[in-house]
């Protein structure tokens, strides 16, 4: 594995700074599915100390994107076709009807509000910003959520999200498959603006099926 940038300034909480390098690494393929870390290892490679890294790496546990390994560390779990199925088909009986509600409940300032993000998207992905992508991705998807004021949905959607959309972004990148996917945001905030609920239905349901199919490729 490539070299961890270290960690440093004057942030106050380390567990969070490694446990956000962490999946950072994860997305870009420094830390690959099926391969054994130990917490002092990582620790060194951010310059911190392994308490820090362990906590985090314990976050990481609870959110199933690694598994620990007695007396040895900590292991990637790899995710199968089947729950990648499984995550998705959760995100569309979710994210879809709410989604569409929102054509007629949300107010035009509250969905501009997140154009930036939705370009943001559209900018990583020509520029194969993983880290970029997928944090703006996340700020689009759970902002637009949040608009339903349903605290407790936005959190079940982002533990979907976190044990699935950190695969399988590098090698779309590469592929310059990824573009087409951004592009679907800034369709859907259009739809939602127009008022268009079928519109956005159709968007949403093809956007969470076309990431979907990404992810088989």
């Amino acid at each position: 594995m490539d070299a961890l940038p270290p960690l440093g300034g004057a942030r106050r909480n380390y567990r969070d700074q490694v446990a956000h390098a962490l999946r950072a690494a994860l997305v870009s393929g420094q830390l690959r599915p099926g391969e054994l870390y130990s917490a002092p290892a990582l620790a060194a490679r951010f310059g911190v100390s392994a308490t820090p890294v362990r906590e985090a790496m314990l976050d990481l546990v609870r959110e199933g994107l690694v598994e620990t390994v007695s007396n040895k560390g900590f292991r990637v779990t790899a995710v199968t076709g089947r729950q990648l199925d499984e995550y998705t088909h959760i995100r569309s009986l979710i994210e879809v009807p709410v989604v569409a509600a929102l054509a007629s409940t949300a107010s035009a300032a509250e969905l501009v509000a997140l154009r930036p993000d939705a370009e943001q998207i559209v900018a990583a992905a020509k520029a194969a910003d993983l880290i970029g992508y997928v944090e703006a991705d996340r700020r689009f998807h759970l902002g637009l959520l949040a608009l339903a004021g349903n605290r407790h949905l936005v959190e079940v959607v982002g533990d979907l999200r976190k044990r699935s959309r950190l695969y399988g972004l590098t090698r779309l990148a590469e592929r310059g498959l990824l573009e087409a996917s951004a592009q679907e945001h800034l369709e859907l905030l259009d739809a939602l603006l127009a008022r268009d609920e079928p519109a956005v239905r159709a968007v949403m349901t093809r956007h969470l099926g076309h990431v979907r199919g990404l992810w088989a490729q």
